[in-house]
């Protein structure tokens, strides 16, 4: 058989200092995802989602958040915009927002101010569960102690969850060892629509890259951006 190598993201760049991929399909896209990574991780860890949405006819750009990947500087208060900027890359049309751990944190937390259509959240990190990794030095990445705090500080997640009208998808494995699954129950339960799956077993990276939960995630996307039409 001969050998065809991976599939390439359209074009990679940076924007405001943000290193990202831009996904696009051969025709028009029905909308987009921005892909969010957690603390530590790098945009290429979730490529293979990207190629998945790409391959159901919508977009999808994954970024570095700052510190991280080849996003240089420190990660700051300004975060939840760095979210709303690589949303703005999209072409036009709806667009979702999935994160994993603080990248769950940050989709939940900035799908207001990026317009999304949904948000797809896994194993989604508590603002002060984030805070105290921050005090205690747990992350390898430059931070902005006394910007991101303040944020995390005005932006729990169960005010968010409560105040949104947006669809919203956790999903969580009952074997996480860092975010309790007691945390998604609790924001499914406060969130006006939202939708809950838990895995039994596995642990803190165990939906990320799994096959049939990415298939949920982007049917419920999909689902989402037919009813906002």
């Amino acid at each position: 058989m001969r050998y065809r190598p991976p599939a390439s993201p359209a074009r990679v760049a940076s924007v405001d200092g943000l290193a990202y991929s831009l996904w696009l399909p051969d025709g028009e896209p029905e909308g987009g995802v921005v892909i969010i990574h957690g603390a530590d991780s790098r945009k290429e860890s979730h490529h293979d989602f990207a190629r998945l949405v790409r391959d159901a006819g919508l977009a999808a750009v994954a970024f570095d958040l700052r510190g991280h990947g080849d996003s240089p500087g420190a990660l700051d208060g300004r975060v939840l915009d760095d979210v709303a900027t690589a949303a703005a890359l999209l072409p036009p049309g709806p667009v979702a927002l999935r994160g994993s751990s603080l990248g769950g944190y940050l989709a939940v937390a900035a799908a207001e101010g990026a317009g999304a259509a949904a948000v797809v959240a896994i194993c989604p990190a508590p603002a002060e569960l984030l805070a105290r990794g921050l005090r205690e030095e747990r992350f390898g990445f430059a931070v902005d102690v006394p910007s991101l705090e303040a944020l995390l500080a005005a932006t729990p997640l169960p005010e968010v969850v409560a105040r949104s009208r947006t669809p919203l998808l956790l999903l969580h494995a009952e074997g996480d060892e860092r975010v309790p699954v007691a945390d998604s129950i609790a924001l499914d339960a406060r969130a006006a629509d939202s939708r809950l799956i838990v895995t039994p077993g596995g642990h803190h990276r165990s939906i990320q890259h799994d096959p049939e939960l990415q298939g949920e995630a982007l049917r419920f996307i999909r689902t989402a951006f037919a009813a906002a039409a």
